[in-house]
């Protein structure tokens, strides 16, 4: 079964949504899969948990399972992400580096907007090779609350 639950937290409104086994999506707002139970399970209250650890300053890394539904390459990217340090930022290119294909920063952009678990997956630590913030799926603002949270300097 298909859960989901909405919270509120220092970013506004998230919904999280599992499927029984991981967590599977993340939304800046509201959930938009037709398909769902709303309620709150024990694996939605741990992720929330941990989120709310995380946004205080009090956690850097999640220990959930995970669960994205995507392409081979999309999987591989959102790998390369967990593998991102807290409070580090990386190149699009350096991310098709990671993935085997330096020429993929397009692909690798078009993977990054597919994520279904922001946050949890850190694609907002991917920046462009200028050091401009380009794309969120929360919006910009949020990219840069969440910079600043781990990075502690006004981005």
């Amino acid at each position: 079964m298909i859960s989901g639950f909405y919270y509120e937290t220092k970013l506004g409104k998230l919904g999280i949504v599992e499927d029984g086994e991981g967590i599977t999506h993340v939304f800046f707002g509201e959930i938009t899969i037709k398909e769902i139970t709303l309620k709150e399970t024990t694996l939605l209250k741990e992720a929330k948990r941990q989120l709310d650890e995380y946004l205080d300053g009090n956690r850097q890394a999640f220990q959930l399972k995970l669960k994205p539904e995507g392409t081979e390459f999309r999987k591989k990217v959102w790998g390369a992400l967990l593998n991102i340090p807290y409070g580090k930022t990386v190149s699009y290119k350096d991310i098709a580096k990671a993935v085997g294909n330096e020429k993929a920063a397009r692909a690798v952009g078009m993977a990054n907007n597919k994520n279904p678990i922001p946050i949890f997956i850190p694609c907002h630590r991917v920046i462009g090779s200028n050091g401009d913030l380009v794309g969120y799926a929360g919006g910009l603002d949020i990219k840069k609350k969440l910079l600043n949270l781990e990075v502690g300097v006004n981005i």
